[in-house]
């Protein structure tokens, strides 16, 4: 039986623009201090890194996708990014299941800088504690006044 694919809804046409640096931040998406992403879609989470985060890698090289199926907990480790400046650790927002991993990345991981919203997402997510946990993730306003702070240091 073939597996059947999480159906992809990237409705991310509300864009705010935080000034410092001109960073896209999505309005419909939650946020964590880590700088990863998280759109919850017909109860399942697609998650990613922030442009944020990917403009301070730069070039994105390689990237190291979690593994289907793993049950994992929120702010794990769950695989890095590599870039010509840099390796990152890549954290979980939420608590769950990863129920698909976008494998484009491995011949792709430039998928990431161009397109860190769409194309360049990492995984999805069932979650199992979403109630509780969503409350700890910012929202597009709040990810902007956290980006504007950490700039001014």
């Amino acid at each position: 039986m073939a597996a059947r694919r999480f159906n992809q809804q990237h409705d991310l046409d509300k864009v705010i623009m935080v000034k410092n640096g001109e960073y896209d931040v999505p309005e419909k998406l939650s946020y964590t201090k880590d700088h990863e992403w998280l759109k919850k879609e017909n109860g399942k989470c697609r998650m990613g890194v922030t442009d944020y985060a990917q403009k301070s890698l730069h070039e994105v090289v390689f990237v190291d996708l979690p593994v289907r199926g793993k049950h994992i907990s929120k702010k794990e480790a769950l695989g890095t990014v590599e870039s010509v400046k840099a390796v990152s650790d890549y954290f979980a927002p939420v608590s769950g299941k990863l129920v698909e991993v976008n494998d484009q990345l491995s011949n792709k991981p430039d998928m990431i800088n161009t397109s860190p919203y769409k194309d360049g997402w990492i995984a999805v997510i069932e979650p199992s504690n979403w109630d509780a946990e969503i409350k700890e993730l910012m929202n597009a306003v709040q990810y902007s006044e956290f980006l504007k702070s950490i700039s001014k240091k």
